[in-house]
């Protein structure tokens, strides 16, 4: 009878080649890995743009009112911004790369049935199914990331390439929806998810390694159903309130919802240990800031896109592709902006890209609000300009300053945080530019009219020029001396307590 078995013996030698696997992968392999992970980046960023040129005849196939336009924007972007943090948290409990291809499958199924949606009530149904699958995709890929390039010189550059395929999609979704919605038509814009979601399923089975983190933090669902309660009260109110009426009794059980959900996160989450969402953080000025910031400047891109549009299509008589083709000055702008931006970053910090920011997108904006833009060519392209740096010049430094004086552990935590925020933003402005406008249209729809048009859509233009200031003032206000030393005070009090903050992967992410 043997003394000893072989068994564990076989066990710790298969365990330290997986390790090995994962941390010693060649640069080809690296490479690949990166390749798949921008591909889901791509996959779920250019959604949220893409079908903002389709709606104009996606409302008419569908006999949609302008609030149910809406809600196929928000109902992507709400799931998206409520289960970002709790898929990354997931994904280090059960495995990346488990969640990683469960994202693929859910959001090429939710894609192919959003291609197929008979009516405005399904389609909805299935973008929020659509959603839940992009939800396990980014904070899980940059996860993969930030594991497969261990070296940080190299995991700057990875960063690097998933920064610019975020302003790529950002910049090629409204042309190459146009091209989609009038060669194929607006069902295509979905269709094409699909076989480039299968290729990214098969060489993620076939090339990316498993991996976990060793102390994941335990499941928060009462924090996550009180964020997602407090986001979906908010932007349904928003969203049917022109229509219904602020005093009506749904809107105002909406409303109430909202705050006992507000109330309760705030209470509940003050007393775990380890929370989904962290107060502490907001201690830290720079933190906050970037906050604030992310919701500003994604209510700008989301506002602008679904307003705009509106405009091209149903004022101007635009077909799709020739709405895409105006916005090619803006779409070059955001993809030449966020390297700049970067380079800014690294010589002087976030406060020059943030402040150059908020700029360009208040003075874009007051072109429409104040100077009648839609009237001038020039001054439209020059608005779509200015806007296009704008937004792409905040991406970066949203990031930057949310990280600013953290400690390590606590950096793609809190970055984390703020790519919620950037969704949250994308969802409200498409519900508040919404609303203004359909609140100023005769008929409500927003697509008939258009010298009321123009006159109904002076408000929203006002309401993202806000937005733009607001980018500027607290930039500047949050990237000073006295925010830095707020930021470290904050990093101290973690490192004090040895707690790890919210959930949400191990890094940051766009």
């Amino acid at each position: 009878m043997p003394l000893y078995s072989a068994a564990p013996v076989r066990a710790r030698s298969q365990k330290l080649r997986a390790d090995a696997d994962t941390t010693e992968l060649s640069r080809k392999r690296r490479i690949l890995i990166l390749g798949i992970c921008c591909t889901s980046l791509l996959l779920v960023s250019l959604d949220s743009t893409i079908l903002n040129v389709a709606l104009p005849v996606m409302q008419r196939d569908l006999g949609a009112s302008l609030s149910g336009m809406q809600w196929t924007v928000d109902a992507y972007t709400l799931v998206l911004a409520s289960l970002l943090m709790v898929a990354g948290s997931a994904a280090d409990r059960i495995g990346r790369r488990k969640v990683f291809t469960m994202g693929l499958i859910t959001f090429s199924l939710g894609s192919a049935l959003c291609s197929v949606a008979p009516d405005l009530r399904t389609m909805i149904l299935f973008r929020v199914l659509q959603a839940i699958g992009g939800s396990m995709l980014n904070p899980v890929a940059m996860s993969i990331i930030t594991t497969t390039f261990t070296v940080p010189r190299q995991r700057a550059r990875a960063i690097g390439v998933w920064g610019s395929v975020f302003g790529l999609a950002m910049a090629a979704g409204p042309l190459l929806g146009g091209l989609l919605v009038d060669t194929v038509g607006w069902r295509a814009v979905f269709l094409i998810n699909i076989p480039v979601g299968a290729i990214a399923l098969w060489a993620a089975l076939r090339h990316i390694p498993e991996s976990r983190a060793p102390a994941p933090r335990r499941p928060d669902p009462i924090g996550q159903l009180l964020v997602t309660g407090l986001l979906g009260t908010v932007t349904y109110a928003i969203i049917e309130a022109p229509g219904k009426g602020w005093t009506s009794a749904e809107i105002l059980a909406c409303l109430v919802s909202a705050t006992v959900s507000l109330l309760g996160l705030l209470g509940y989450e003050s007393r775990r240990d380890e929370p989904l969402l962290d107060l502490r953080f907001f201690r830290s000025a720079p933190f906050s800031g970037a906050v604030v910031i992310a919701v500003a400047g994604f209510v700008v891109l989301g506002g602008f896109l679904f307003l705009n549009t509106l405009y091209l299509q149903n004022v101007r008589g635009l077909d799709a592709l020739h709405a895409g083709l105006y916005l090619l000055p803006m779409a070059a702008f955001m993809l030449i902006s966020p390297p700049a931006s970067s380079r800014l970053i690294a010589s002087y910090g976030p406060r020059p890209s943030l402040v150059l920011s908020g700029a360009a997108m208040a003075l874009g904006s007051v072109l429409f609000a104040a100077c009648n833009a839609e009237e001038s060519r020039p001054l439209l392209f020059l608005g779509y300009c200015l806007l296009g740096i704008g937004v792409g010049m905040v991406n970066a430094p949203i990031t930057n300053t949310a990280v600013s004086g953290m400690p390590l552990s606590q950096a793609g935590v809190a970055s984390a945080v703020a790519t919620t925020s950037r969704q949250v933003g994308q969802a409200l402005g498409v519900a508040v530019i919404g609303a203004v406008l359909a609140h100023g249209t005769r008929n409500g729809t927003g697509s008939a009219y258009p010298e009321t048009f123009a006159d109904a859509a002076r408000p929203a233009w006002w309401v993202i020029t806000g937005c733009g200031v607001a980018v500027l003032l607290v930039g500047a206000a949050s990237s000073g001396r006295w925010a830095q030393e707020s930021a470290e005070r904050t990093a101290r009090l973690f490192e004090e307590t040895g707690t790890a903050g919210p959930a949400g992967g191990a890094a940051s992410y766009p």
